[in-house]
């Protein structure tokens, strides 16, 4: 049987190197806050029900000012890693536990949402789902998001889906 000796963990978080920005990342982060701001517009211009319902204060409320924050607040300093202690502690690129739960219910509240078009319900399941992978990609591998455009391009996905509204979506027959 061998015996192999680890090395002794690193000492206190001031003994950990500090954190170097990745070049690019002002600008990275910039685009990231303007796609999350022009998300933030196209929620508030979807067209209300007949009858204005919690549903739809919730979706051009609450959820659009969420989403714009998450966007602006995405940070690649929390990410994952471990503690003092060796524990894994997970990183959420920024993005806060309420948001977080927020974008988790949109696939819910979107069923409640039956005066949208499908292709605007569609829509906001792709804005929810490109915000939630913004700040994963973040907390995954911050090196990559910003050097090697993983965050660029969860922002062209969410640009994409909160482009101006065109023609409804039609399924091919």
């Amino acid at each position: 049987m061998t015996i192999s000796h680890l090395p002794a963990p690193a000492g206190p978080a001031d003994d950990a190197p500090p954190y170097e920005p990745w070049e690019g990342r002002s600008a990275v982060l910039a685009e990231a806050a303007a796609a999350g701001r022009r998300a933030t517009v196209w929620i508030r211009s979807l067209p209300a029900p007949p009858s204005p319902t919690s549903t739809w204060a919730w979706l051009v409320g609450d959820l659009a000012g969420a989403i714009e924050d998450a966007m602006a607040a995405l940070d690649p300093g929390d990410c994952d890693r471990v503690d003092e202690q060796g524990l894994a502690v997970d990183g959420a690129g920024g993005i806060g536990p309420v948001t977080q739960s927020m974008l988790a219910a949109v696939p819910c509240v979107v069923s409640d949402a039956d005066w949208l078009t499908l292709d605007q319900q569609a829509r906001l399941l792709a804005v929810a789902s490109a915000v939630t992978g913004a700040g994963r990609v973040l907390a995954q591998d911050p090196g990559g998001a910003i050097t090697h455009g993983l965050l660029a391009r969860m922002c062209a996905v969410l640009d994409h889906a909160a482009r101006p509204d065109g023609p409804a979506w039609t399924p091919v027959q």
